[in-house]
């Protein structure tokens, strides 16, 4: 089966596929819906879409045929709150709920697992499911740690784990990425966690805790394949790089024309490459100069190349979410969109790129599958 990107929005689910020499929408689903999260599972060719209902909230839906059949299935779902839940702060004096907000992220938990989903949720609940997701569990190890009332919201009004990471080396061994709340990690699929945020720098916080692991706000978290070792995370304020599999991060002061975003990938196969989509922070989150580019470094962040062939440079003001880059597994096909509808894909490492439509409704996932 040849290699298709699926691309969730806010008015549907839409499939492009390669046909007469340029990549165009060969498929939709959902029209008309919210979807927060798409995921291929490449383990054994499922599909996941979750939708967002508004009053009716979240609901998960799977397909085994590519998209042209769907199966609704288990939400995630909070156990009820203990008797003194109100009580339960967070730094800033807001109780965090105990239901299911939106999800966030959705991953398979490893070639041994196969079937075995995790789920990261707002208000950062992380779940784990071992039927293909027709039921779930909240991992309490994580939910009941006491660290996690310091965790607090970013740009949504709670905090939420965007990213899980899987080692490939060895599936007990899981990194997942909060908003705002560091890095943590699991050896042991999910018995136990660290924060593993130690040189990242949050310049939001206070001077004496800016270098704080737990109030960290990493936008993205991604890890090589091929060498899990090395990470990359797009935080609010700055880029962060990892070598030693978490245990110290190292900050990238010098790439152009901004270091803050939301989306980052890396090579699946070079440690030392990675993407990112740049904009103005904060209030702002536009491009810089209103030109949609793309910064790519190769040498692990000492130098960084824009890329600007095929995108709008006079006058765009896309802004890219955290899930909306993805890199397929060669390495050499990446793709984006934006939230004015905008998609492009570039088949050579992002040196150009083809406009696949400019037309869609905003982008908030986007995953290469088959």
């Amino acid at each position: 089966m040849s290699e298709r990107v699926y691309v969730a929005t806010r008015k549907g689910l839409f499939t492009i596929a390669k046909s007469g020499g340029r990549w165009r929408i060969a498929a939709t689903a959902f029209l008309g819906d919210n979807l927060s999260m798409v995921f291929p599972d490449a383990r054994d060719g499922h599909l996941y879409a979750c939708l967002e209902h508004g009053h009716f909230g979240a609901k998960l839906q799977r397909s085994a045929d590519g998209g042209a059949t769907w199966k609704e299935i288990a939400t995630p779902t909070y156990p009820e709150p203990p008797a003194d839940w109100e009580t339960k702060k967070t730094q800033f004096s807001k109780a965090v709920p105990w239901k299911l907000v939106k999800v966030w992220s959705l991953e398979g938990a490893g070639p041994d697992r196969e079937g075995v989903l995790w789920c990261g949720t707002i208000p950062g609940g992380l779940f784990i499911s071992n039927d293909r997701g027709d039921s779930w569990n909240l991992v309490r190890t994580l939910w009941d740690h006491p660290q996690r009332t310091e965790w607090f919201g970013g740009g949504a009004e709670w905090p939420g784990i965007h990213s899980v990471c899987v080692d490939p080396r060895d599936s007990r061994r899981v990194a997942v990425g909060v908003s705002c709340g560091g890095v943590w990690i699991t050896e042991d699929a999910g018995e136990s966690w660290n924060c593993r945020a130690d040189g990242m720098r949050a310049e939001y916080m206070p001077p004496d805790k800016a270098y704080y692991p737990n109030t960290q706000d990493p936008h993205r978290v991604v890890q090589c394949r091929t060498s899990p070792d090395a990470m990359w995370a797009q935080h609010h304020n700055g880029i962060f790089r990892t070598v030693d599999g978490a245990k110290s991060w190292t900050e990238i002061k010098d790439a152009t024309p901004s270091v803050f975003g939301f989306a980052v990938v890396v090579h699946p196969k070079e440690p030392d490459t990675a993407w990112f989509v740049p904009a103005i922070k904060d209030e702002k989150r536009i491009p810089v100069e209103g030109k949609v580019v793309v910064g790519v470094t190769r040498d692990g962040g000492k130098t960084f190349k824009i890329l600007r062939d095929g995108l709008p440079q006079e006058h765009a003001y896309d802004l890219t979410f955290r899930h909306s880059l993805d890199i397929d597994a060669t390495g050499n096909v990446l793709a984006f969109g934006s939230t004015t509808g905008s998609l492009w894909i570039s088949e050579d490492q992002g040196e150009h790129w083809q406009t696949v439509s400019e037309h869609l409704p905003p982008v908030y996932a986007v995953r290469f599958g088959a």
